[in-house]
């Protein structure tokens, strides 16, 4: 079994960066990855196929109801867009996006703050370079912005009911280093990106029919629903190999999380027994690991897949950007 999954899982990771029909079909090939996975693990019950079909649903409808709102609301949101852009330089705006985004993300949720990105995103007359690289920073930004309550993404909700913790916990916990993260975030944004103006030139999803919100929303509920399978069935492995580790170690072990549903392994890693500076390096490690490819987190999968931004593309920036991120991060923790 062991084996079994740790193949589905370098398959899951190397695959849709080297094959495009792969790749353009992303969705089902994760969905059949997470269903082989649940077959080999042995979970794969009435129960597990119940939430896989259920958990997928709130998301989707989120999806899919602020989808048909910004379509409404296009040329109002469009007008007011570019009157700010107007009166502030393209790179300040990025840069002023992605950390309010990040913060908001907490109370608005990251599924919300991710919808808000790439409406706002696609409205904007960007390079495709630039595109890419604020869509991924932002949604570091997000992932940092979201944890500070429980309200912002499912990770922060099973980590707060399984410690049995109120409201303010993470918030107390974590909530330094996550404004910290958003906040540099958006001072490395003001440096690093370069955005320059395509006259005439419309980004992707400027103007979309109503077909594609729906074939759009289809594929998030495919790609939740893999995930949940995939996060499901390595449940056991996780609590047989990880779960012993030096907190150091586990650290960068979590880097799996960018492939692997954070809040699945949230779930399996974190338990109440725990020392706190642990559980602080746990939802670091997770949290700054999901942004380094598109399954790793749900805004992630939402502007990728709203963007037509690829794999490869993500993985370019994603993939250096969460190493340094993790790196500073390691470093920070050690030092406290």
């Amino acid at each position: 079994m062991t084996v079994v999954l740790l193949l589905i899982l370098v398959l899951v990771l190397l695959l849709p960066f080297f094959m495009k029909s792969i790749e353009r079909n992303l969705e089902v090939f994760l969905l059949v990855m997470g269903t082989i996975a649940a077959i080999s693990s042995g979970v794969l019950d009435i129960a597990l196929l119940m939430k896989a079909i259920q958990n997928p649903i709130k998301i989707t409808m989120v999806v899919l109801v602020a989808s048909i709102l910004f379509k409404w609301l296009r040329l109002p949101i469009q007008t007011g867009v570019s009157s700010v852009v107007r009166k502030l330089d393209m790179n300040v705006f990025l840069t002023l996006m992605i950390v309010v985004l990040g913060i908001l993300s907490s109370v608005i949720t990251a599924i919300v703050a991710a919808i808000v990105l790439v409406f706002i995103i696609s409205m904007l007359r960007i390079d495709r370079d630039t595109l890419v690289r604020t869509t991924i920073l932002a949604c570091f930004s997000i992932a940092f912005g979201s944890v500070l309550t429980p309200v912002g993404e499912p990770l922060a909700t099973i980590t707060t009911s399984k410690l049995n913790q109120d409201f303010f916990f993470l918030f107390h916990l974590i909530g330094l280093e996550a404004i910290v993260g958003v906040l540099g975030i958006g001072i490395f944004s003001l440096f690093f990106l370069r955005p320059k103006h395509t006259e005439g030139k419309e980004q992707p999803g400027q103007v979309e029919r109503y077909g594609e919100i729906l074939s759009r929303t289809v594929k998030i509920y495919f790609f939740v629903m893999a995930l949940t399978l995939l996060g499901s069935s390595y449940g056991e492995l996780v609590e047989r190999y990880l779960l012993d580790l030096n907190t150091g170690v586990l650290y960068w072990v979590n880097m799996v999380s960018a492939v692997l549903d954070n809040a699945t392994l949230a779930a399996a890693e974190i338990s109440p027994a725990m020392q706190i500076e642990t559980i602080r390096f746990i939802l670091l490690s997770l949290i700054i690991s999901g942004g380094m490819l598109i399954p790793g987190n749900i805004p992630n999968i939402i502007a990728a897949n709203k963007l037509g931004i690829t794999s490869k593309e993500w993985a370019r920036y994603g993939i250096p950007m969460g190493l340094i991120i993790m790196i500073l991060g390691f470093g920070y923790l050690i030092i406290m």
